[in-house]
């Protein structure tokens, strides 16, 4: 069983992905909070996901994050937001989140995005990204040092580091490209080490700088045309 906080300054948003989500299989929400009580509720309840607001009028989502970070085990998070372009996501992102959900996401695609981030997946609209991406310049500029780096993997690594940014786990990337999970471990660290960064969500977005994911998606689509 998977077991979800989900934290929102709006009731209706807290009752709506408390609703949803009890009625996915593998998956209860044992609690649900405003900010300034998030913290307390994360601590007692010790979930494995946290889905969180990243803006709250009492105490902000990127506080909370740093709060639940501190914590000696602490859960997967993805940020909830309206927005595409948040100016916050790319701050949360690197400061340990496991992603971000758009507000508006589809009930049904709802309990399998909360499914891959407990499996430790990464939860991250591609076009959401995209926007994000090109709403802040510079942060997807393509000849910066950090992006040069891809250049540094391996075929088998620049592979790995599409699947990672399409969210699957590395039993998932396992199964998908026939490895064993202890091999794809190697090949996550291997990339993390390569690239300077020291989450899948860090590699999942300078893939989407690089232009790894729109080269993939040219590929699936000569593939099927």
């Amino acid at each position: 069983m998977i077991r979800v906080v989900v934290v929102d300054d709006e009731a209706l948003v807290r009752s709506g992905f408390q609703l949803i989500l009890n009625a996915a299989d593998g998956i209860e929400v044992v609690a649900t909070a405003e900010g300034a009580q998030a913290a307390d509720v994360i601590r007692r309840e010790q979930p494995d996901v946290v889905l969180l607001d990243i803006r709250m009028p009492d105490v902000d989502g990127l506080t909370v994050l740093r709060q639940i970070q501190d914590l000696p085990a602490p859960p997967q998070v993805a940020m909830l937001t309206t927005f595409d372009t948040d100016e916050y996501i790319l701050t949360a992102l690197r400061s340990g989140a496991g992603g971000f959900l758009l507000k508006d996401t589809e009930p049904e695609q709802l309990a399998q995005l909360v499914r891959t981030l407990a499996a430790g997946g990464v939860v991250m609209s591609p076009k959401a990204s995209r926007a994000l991406l090109r709403s802040h310049p510079g942060a997807g500029a393509p000849q910066d040092a950090e992006v040069a780096r891809v250049g540094l993997l391996s075929e088998r690594e620049r592979e790995v580091l599409v699947l990672i940014a399409q969210g699957l786990s590395n039993a998932d990337i396992g199964t998908r490209i026939h490895l064993s999970a202890g091999t794809v471990k190697d090949h996550v660290s291997s990339i993390l080490t390569k690239l300077r960064v020291s989450s899948r969500v860090q590699a999942a977005l300078l893939a989407e700088r690089a232009g790894l994911l729109s080269e993939n998606r040219d590929d699936t689509a000569r593939d099927t045309g």
